[in-house]
């Protein structure tokens, strides 16, 4: 059921999002899975290696590392596509919020 909810996250936040394509909703949950992935295993060694700097702004310095990440996830996986860095940082915010809405809708 997770994985169903992440893909139909994926496609709704680039449905919302000119600026994130994808290509299918096979696609959507691979994008899904490999930035959970991503987020399971790299986010927190970054975040760890960029504790000062994160602590200086607040926290606000992780809205840049969910930007790269998912930018690395749209390296890895072909059929997704981010057109800069800006809309990479909108897409974690979005998808986040999309993600929280469905996960409350299905319990």
């Amino acid at each position: 059921m997770r994985l169903l909810i992440s893909g139909l996250s994926v496609i709704i936040t680039s449905y919302i999002l000119p600026g994130i394509h994808i290509e299918s909703f096979f696609t959507a949950i691979v994008v899904g899975v490999v930035l959970g992935i991503i987020n399971a295993i790299i986010k927190p060694i970054l975040i760890i290696l960029t504790l000062p700097i994160n602590l200086m702004t607040l926290g606000l310095f992780t809205f840049l590392l969910n930007g790269l990440l998912v930018l690395a996830t749209s390296s890895l996986v072909p059929g997704f596509r981010v057109d800069n860095f800006g809309w990479a940082i909108l897409f974690s915010i979005v998808i986040s919020c999309v993600s929280w809405f469905l996960d409350t809708l299905t319990k």
